[in-house]
């Protein structure tokens, strides 16, 4: 019976595991169902989707493979991958992720690249002070503080348990030079007059009843103060604009990620604010509206 049981567990290796999972993935309207087979196996076994490919023929032992029949219901539960493995590449950083954030997206790396083409590179001309409003999990900043050192960077978020994520992917990737502050996107420099060069943001941007019809993935999972933005979507955007007035120097530049369907909108919103020009959309590789920008009026 110990030599059936031994050569049953022989039977039960990374290959067949990673097809059985994909099949399985597959009946359950799973995304991506190999790619998520193989991601996830790689967290159980602590290796790299590479090595799976090298141990093709490795059997799995009796923990290993509990340990990843519980990240399989996890996934099955649409809990996303991302929040399993408690990791998420972005604009070529490895950050860490959990609950308390919202989990990083690919059509955010617009923001990051709008951006990168206005901020001056080092040494040339003074140093920006550049704010990340309501920051999460530290992504943007830390992109554009990677992309563009020798400026000086403020992140703000009203959630103790984002800054404590954003703290820590700060630690992991090595990037300094920002100042992390617990407050309500622009509140903290509200009273201190034109004193920004640049202001980023990722706001929630998703009208309130549309919330509970996305994806289980999103409105299972995700914070709901990162994806909530009131009867309209604008809740935020509009306090971000009102803070924008306030704190951005003359020639200043505000950018701000949007819904798909948002750009005429949110740039009637900066028009009828009366003190900004150059407003435009940036679309995002899908063709789509994705982030709104404009300057702040010199006179």
């Amino acid at each position: 019976m110990a030599q059936q049981q031994s050569n049953c567990s022989l039977d039960w290796t990374v290959l067949k595991v990673l097809q059985w999972t994909t099949q399985y993935f597959q009946t359950h309207g799973i995304d991506s169902p190999r790619l998520t087979a193989e991601i996830l196996l790689a967290h159980a076994l602590q290796t790299s989707r590479l090595s799976l490919y090298l141990h093709y023929d490795q059997p799995l032992s009796l923990p290993e493979r509990d340990c990843f029949k519980k990240l399989i219901q996890r996934r099955r539960q649409r809990e996303p991958v991302a929040y399993i493995t408690g990791k998420k590449g972005f604009f070529d950083l490895d950050l860490a992720v959990a609950t308390d954030v919202l989990i990083p997206r690919p059509e955010t790396e617009t923001l990051i690249e709008t951006a990168l083409d206005v901020i001056p590179k080092s040494g040339e001309g003074f140093c920006w002070q550049i704010l990340d409003a309501g920051t999460g999990s530290g992504a943007i900043v830390l992109s554009l503080a990677r992309e563009r050192a020798g400026h000086r960077y403020w992140a703000t978020d009203r959630s103790m348990a984002a800054l404590h994520i954003a703290r820590q992917n700060a630690v992991q990737t090595g990037i300094g030079n920002i100042c992390w502050v617990c407050a309500d996107w622009l509140d903290a420099f509200c009273g201190q007059g034109p004193c920004l060069d640049l202001i980023v943001s990722n706001p929630p941007y998703i009208p309130s009843a549309e919330i509970d019809r996305l994806e289980p993935e999103v409105c299972r999972y995700e914070p709901r103060m990162a994806l909530d933005g009131g009867i309209d979507g604008f809740d935020a955007i509009r306090r971000i604009v009102e803070g924008a007035i306030r704190v951005l120097k003359p020639g200043g530049f505000l950018m701000m990620e949007i819904g798909y369907d948002q750009g005429m909108a949110v740039c009637g919103l900066l028009e009828s604010a009366a003190a900004f020009e150059a407003i435009g959309v940036r679309k995002d590789l899908g063709g789509r509206d994705r982030v709104i920008l404009a300057r702040k009026k010199t006179d």
